[in-house]
């Protein structure tokens, strides 16, 4: 029941959408409506205002990392015993499914690659950094947003292998790292066609 009760927190953190919500702040267009339509801190930053697409990065790398911490440091309080790994891996993938369809935002949410990489580094640092290493190295390389996160979702699982071995937040890596790959479908038919935006390209609004 406790573990239960935990994957719904962890959801309802998820579907904070900082996208639709720094936007807003800022007095920017709901994300949905313009560029991918993506409530993501790329698509934000079609915007034009770097400073909100920072701000959705951080908000949505930290409510991943949050949900996944607070389970990790309080597992004792909360009396998981041998079950904490389990409810761990169930949270991390809570909080990033509440990020692909957030409650609170009518189930359109983003496709998770901060939230994603916040789960990751409350995982294990050192996961995180070498996930987001690769993501930089390939964005920076051929400035799709969209590639880097698809070879660091390749990469995350293997990573957390080679740490780790076949723990059960593996599980929930491969899961995770499943539904960005999936998420990404459109994306990779872009990439294919060679139509995909580059990182930085203005936004265009939806019709």
């Amino acid at each position: 029941m406790i573990t239960l009760l935990l994957m719904i927190g962890a959801y309802l953190i998820g579907s904070i959408s900082f996208a639709v919500v720094v936007s807003k702040f800022y007095g920017l267009d709901d994300p949905r409506t313009y560029g991918s339509g993506n409530p993501g801190a790329t698509n934000v930053l079609r915007s034009g205002n770097k400073g909100a697409a920072i701000w959705t990065l951080i908000g949505d790398a930290f409510k991943g990392w949050l949900a996944v911490f607070l389970v990790d440091h309080f597992q004792q309080q909360l009396g998981l015993g041998y079950q904490a790994d389990q409810a761990i891996a169930l949270v991390a993938v809570a909080v990033f499914v509440g990020h692909l369809w957030p409650v609170f935002f009518k189930f359109v949410g983003g496709k998770g690659v901060a939230t994603a990489l916040g789960v990751l580094l409350a995982l294990n640092l050192w996961l995180g950094v070498a996930t987001l290493v690769t993501w930089l190295v390939v964005a920076y390389a051929f400035r799709y947003s969209s590639l880097a996160a698809l070879i660091a979702s390749v990469f995350a699982p293997f990573y957390y292998g080679l740490l780790f071995g076949a723990e059960p937040q593996l599980a929930a890596v491969l899961a995770m790292s499943g539904l960005l790959i999936w998420r990404h479908a459109k994306n990779i038919a872009n990439l294919i066609a060679g139509k995909e935006s580059r990182i930085g390209s203005k936004a265009k609004k939806k019709a």
